[in-house]
């Protein structure tokens, strides 16, 4: 039971990658918190495994480009919980148009959610546990804060932000106690990407050396593994969970 007695809260937990991570940290002995949109499954979800896991798992309503609800799930989860030990930065949005077609709209949206959501979250949460003295957050990059990709101009700056913010984070947290690492997900195989025409699937699953999409399992693993003590000797880095994507072409 690698979380027993740990309190652990992901944003954008009430579906995919974040639900998938909520789920093993239950496993693994956490008490967890679903925070989410309103309107999201959120509560329902955190109902389902609230009763199949003895009264461990809430949910928080949370939007992360609102710096009050940010900082209002934070008091409110260690008030009820007693303290926060590891985060789940994953609250996110995707975005493809050809950048001489993006909005000043769509792109601020997109850098509002995924670069400034997580600074946000990650605020909140050191302030936290530099009180406690210890403490573990993982922020949700992607492939696409490593590599560039055709009409993706908001999100690979917003998910490059994260990674190198991560490496600022890690530096400056680790005299205090608190870790800061980042995941980097590759393609994972979700309903969204299932509504994808064959060819197009196909075409995803060769860029991945492995030769699949991703699950969510595996990526939870990974923020199980960071955000547990398995790993206390790791901070200010971005794990690559994405099928060797980033390796280059064979």
């Amino acid at each position: 039971m690698r979380m027993q007695g740990k309190n652990v809260i992901v944003t954008g937990g009430a579906s995919g990658i974040g639900l998938a991570s909520i789920e093993r940290c239950l496993e693994e002995g956490a008490s967890a918190v679903i925070a989410d949109l309103e309107g999201s499954e959120g509560a329902v979800r955190a109902a389902e495994l609230d009763g199949k896991h003895g009264g461990r798992c809430l949910f928080k309503v949370c939007d992360v480009t609102d710096t009050a609800q940010v900082d209002r799930l934070f008091e409110e989860s260690v008030a009820e919980l007693g303290s926060v030990d590891a985060v789940f930065n994953n609250a996110g949005i995707g975005g493809i148009t050809p950048s001489d077609e993006v909005t000043d709209e769509e792109f601020l949206r997109i850098i509002d959610i995924n670069l400034n959501g997580v600074f946000r979250v990650a605020r909140a949460a050191l302030r936290v546990m530099y009180r406690q003295g210890s403490g573990s957050i993982v922020n949700c990059a992607s492939i696409l804060g490593m590599v560039g990709q055709s009409q993706t101009a908001a999100y690979t700056a917003a998910k490059g932000g994260v990674v190198n913010m991560t490496r600022t984070l890690g530096i400056e947290a680790a005299p205090k106690g608190v870790r800061v690492n980042g995941i980097g997900p590759g393609y994972i195989d979700t309903p969204l990407l299932a509504a994808l025409d064959e060819e197009l699937l196909q075409g995803l699953i060769r860029m991945h050396p492995i030769g699949r999409l991703g699950r969510s399992e595996e990526v939870a693993n990974a923020f199980l593994f960071l955000a547990s003590d398995e790993a206390s000797f790791i901070t200010g880095t971005t794990l690559m969970v994405d099928g060797g994507f980033t390796a280059g072409k064979s």
